[in-house]
């Protein structure tokens, strides 16, 4: 079974996870969309599939922009990719 969880990708390829139990409820994500908002940085609310951890890329679904991005989701996926391959386990 594929590991799936809520995560917010930041526009540098770095990510936090929300969740993996349940889907996050509205007002956590417009919360998370504030503190975004509140640091001048923004992102997407996505689902990672797979983990980042094992030898096969995760794959990553767009939900949402969260407080406005200015680059695009595939740039930050990218960077997201690029970032773990070069985490030494």
């Amino acid at each position: 079974m594929q590991e799936r969880r809520w995560i917010v990708l930041g526009e540098d390829g770095r990510y936090v996870s929300l969740g993996r139990a349940s889907d996050p409820a509205i007002h956590e994500v417009q919360e998370v969309e504030n503190a975004l908002l509140a640091k001048g940085l923004s992102g997407w609310l996505a689902i990672l599939a797979g983990s980042p951890y094992e030898n096969t890329a995760p794959d990553l679904l767009e939900v949402r922009p969260l407080a406005k991005p200015t680059h695009t989701f595939d740039e930050a996926r990218s960077a997201f990719l690029a970032k773990l391959k070069t985490i030494k386990l």
